[in-house]
This record gives C-alpha cells, sequence and structure tokens, in this order.
C-alpha cells in the first residue's frame, strides 16, 4: 500500500498521523472528528482553543471546498500554492469549525508541495509534530517518543527542511489588496511581496 492510501484510510478511520510534510514533521487528522482532534491535541499538550491548519492535498479541491472566497484571494491561492506557506483566509461559512478555534471566521489553509502524498482526496486538521512551544521536528527521530507512540501511523520522509511555513494573512485582500506574514517561515516574505504584491 501506498504512504498516500495509508495516510488516507488512517485518518478517515479516526486515526492520527505523523508524516512529513514539505517543512518539518506534522500531525494529522479527520478535521471533523471530535474525538480525533482532541487526541491530536492532547499528543502536542496543545490547549484546545489554540487554531490549527486545514491541509489539503492538491488546490483542486481546497478551492472547491471554499466557493465563497472571491476572485481576487482564488488567485492569490493559486499563485502561491502549493507550497511551504499557511494561509489566512475569511471563512464566512464557518467551515472546519474544529481547526478554527475561537474564530470561526477564519480558516488557517495549507496545501503543501508534497507529492508522495498528493494522491489523499480528504482534507486534514494539521499541526506540527512536536510538544506545544516545543522545537520542530526535522527528521521523525526529533518528534517526541510519546508523540510517536500515540500516533496511529507514522510515516518517515528522511530529513526535512526544519522550518515552518510561512504564514501569510490575505483576511483583507480580496476587498483592499491587504496581506501580512505574520510568521517567517521557509517562504521568504520578499518572495510573498513578488506575488501579491507591495
Amino acid at each position: 500500500m501506498s504512504a498516500a492510501a495509508e495516510f488516507e484510510r488512517a485518518v478517515t478511520a479516526g486515526g492520527v498521523v505523523v508524516f512529513p510534510a514539505d517543512t518539518v514533521y506534522g500531525l494529522a487528522c479527520d478535521p471533523g472528528s471530535v474525538r480525533a482532534v482532541e487526541r491530536l491535541y492532547a499528543l502536542k499538550g496543545r490547549q484546545q482553543d489554540k487554531p490549527a491548519a486545514v491541509m489539503f492535498f492538491a488546490l483542486a479541491p481546497a478551492l472547491a471546498r471554499l466557493p465563497e472566497l472571491g476572485p481576487r484571494t482564488r488567485a492569490a491561492l493559486e499563485r502561491l500554492l502549493p507550497g511551504a506557506v499557511t494561509l489566512l483566509v475569511p471563512n464566512p461559512e464557518r467551515r472546519f469549525p474544529l481547526a478554527c478555534g475561537p474564530d470561526p471566521a477564519t480558516l488557517g489553509l495549507r496545501v503543501p508541495d508534497l507529492p508522495a502524498l498528493g494522491g489523499v482526496r480528504a482534507p486534514v486538521l494539521q499541526s506540527s509534530a512536536n510538544a506545544s512551544g516545543g522545537a520542530d521536528a526535522r527528521r521523525l527521530a526529533d518528534v517526541p517518543e510519546p508523540i510517536r507512540a500515540g500516533a496511529d501511523l507514522v510515516l518517515d520522509g528522511g530529513e526535512l527542511p526544519g522550518t515552518p511555513s510561512t504564514v501569510v494573512d490575505l483576511r483583507g485582500y480580496e476587498e483592499r489588496g491587504e496581506w501580512s506574514v505574520l510568521r517567517a517561515g521557509l517562504v521568504a516574505p520578499e518572495a510573498i511581496g513578488t506575488v501579491l504584491g507591495p
């Protein structure tokens, strides 16, 4: 069975998966399963009210699931994704509420450049595979042993870049062309500016 098939089977069965993203090792689960999300947060020691990102493994299904995004925002997504960025986008329909924390009107969206998992059809709730506040995991051995032991599936992708995604706020982009980098990461802010403009 391919890594993508194993990954999707574990997630759709309600499991928590340790997997190699295009940045650092991550944790993934079904974004609609209260129990799975609670388990993922418990493994990390993360507070339940902190938001996480929803990850799709191709851009087309992400756009299909978020039809309310305006044309300017959709065009920005098409230029930035797939890639090592997390984009905060408006979420007026309150989709994926378990990932949104205290602000259901905002969704964190990830579409990694990750060919090994490109066949995964289901979106996942995703967070880094570290103890809350701990160092990001570049190698599987860097993922804390209790997290690896508590996961239902662990995928080893070798050594990764080790720098998390760049977080970009696009919530004001549709109407005002406003954007900002909230966390510098693997993609340089200058590269974001080249795509989105000043």
